[in-house]
């Protein structure tokens, strides 16, 4: 990552934020994109500790000067901020620091939009310190793409590749554009050089995927030209093909990236997260599977209540978690068994000690596992967790109640 300083940081925690980005050092080996520091970019209400421009995606870091070091911090951005238990309390009446970060990146990211730059995401980081040993994030404000962390290279590289997502990585010649319409002072590196930091280079990349069209365009309608002698087709083929491969390349080069009509700009592409936490817990997806047969995956009475009823389709899902340096395995499982009415009769089997329950992915029952369930409309969900390897533990049980939360679908 390369790094342009263009002012001093505006809180005390982004000398903090520098020396992370720094520790990336110059190149890809670690993150690649450049970030400029103490940069505020017109219609910006503040002064920002940072812009990380990334090849998929930008990431606006905001600083917060919290009043001491915490253990613990509980960060909702719609709600009242609590350190070690105890509320936050804001000097300007704020409901907590968030809310300026929020409106920070959203700046942002509409003069992105204005300036018709490459479409990436835009997410918010807002670094928080002077040390903070652990940050609790609601689900719901992690899906909005915001990241509360103490800054470190660790925490910093983890939200960059959770955040920045875009299918469609951003080339150098639009990186150069987007770097020049966020910082005010300063020239931009030139394309060349941005090459090194990750951005690719549109015409290579175009010019080797336009091969794929030449046999569409000029080897049908050459083959119906029966005036050809015989024995002049393949070389008249072969050089038809040459010049058109050449014409395409030209074109490729020679239009212009940045004129074409605002409705074409591709919109961007979400993925599937790398990662899902939920109340503070990281839990890292690893197989879905979707069966029609419901009571071919079950076991002791809920196979008997499937036998004997209707099941519309089961979806199950394995995660890993880490609790406390060591590895459990999680499996979701969804049972959409057609209206209310049955899926409380089924709730009611489920509850029952002894009663049975869902195999895993790998047809066999997470026998000792910690287990929880839940029942919404016609569903029910069943969760188990385990030691990786095996081992039941009750202490389990707080995971397999959050795993109630984890998507069991793509």
């Amino acid at each position: 990552m390369r790094l342009i300083r263009l002012g001093a940081e505006p809180s005390a925690i982004g000398a903090d934020v520098r020396a992370a980005l720094t520790a990336c050092g110059v190149g890809t080996e670690v993150l690649g994109g450049v970030a400029l520091i103490g940069v505020q970019p017109p219609d910006c209400p503040v002064p920002l500790d940072a812009i990380v421009v990334l090849p998929k995606g930008v990431l606006v870091i905001v600083g917060v000067d919290l009043p001491d070091p915490a253990v613990k911090l509980e960060a909702p951005l719609g709600g009242q901020w609590k350190i070690d238990g105890w509320p936050l309390v804001s000097q300007d009446g704020a409901p907590n620091p968030a809310t300026e970060a929020v409106a920070a990146a959203t700046a942002v990211a509409q003069r992105i939009q204005a300036m018709r730059a490459e479409p990436l995401p835009v997410s918010t980081v807002v670094a928080v310190g002077p040390f903070v040993s652990q940050v609790v994030q609601p689900t719901v404000d992690l899906n909005r793409g915001v990241r509360v962390l103490h800054p470190k290279p660790s925490t910093l590289l983890s939200a960059a590749r959770e955040l920045a997502t875009s299918a469609v990585p951003c080339t150098a010649d639009h990186a150069v554009k987007l770097l020049a319409i966020l910082q005010t002072t300063g020239t931009p590196p030139d394309a060349r050089s941005l090459l090194s930091e990750g951005f690719s280079d549109a015409v290579s990349d175009l010019a080797s995927a336009s091969t794929m069209l030449i046999p569409k365009s000029t080897i049908k309608p050459l083959i119906a030209r029966k005036r050809l002698p015989g024995k002049l087709t393949w070389p008249y083929l072969a050089g038809a093909a040459l010049v058109a491969l050449i014409l395409v390349v030209w074109l490729v080069v020679a239009l212009p990236g940045d004129e074409k009509p605002a409705d074409a700009t591709p919109a961007p592409t979400s993925t599937q997260p790398t990662t899902v936490v939920v109340d503070g817990t990281t839990f890292v997806p690893k197989d879905m599977k979707k069966d029609a047969d419901c009571q071919a995956q079950a076991f002791g009475d809920v196979k008997a209540w499937l036998i004997a009823n209707d099941c519309g389709v089961l979806l199950r899902a394995t995660y890993e978690t880490t609790i406390k340096g060591k590895q459990a395995t999680v499996m979701v499982a969804d049972m959409d068994v057609f209206d209310a009415p049955s899926a409380k009769s089924l709730h009611a089997v489920v509850v029952l000690p002894g009663s049975g329950g869902i195999s895993g992915l790998d047809g066999k029952p997470l026998e000792n596992a910690a287990f929880a369930n839940s029942t919404k409309g016609s569903h029910v969900t069943l969760a188990f967790a385990v030691w990786s390897g095996g081992a039941g533990d009750p202490a389990l049980e707080p995971i397999a109640k959050q795993a109630l939360r984890l998507p069991v679908t793509r």
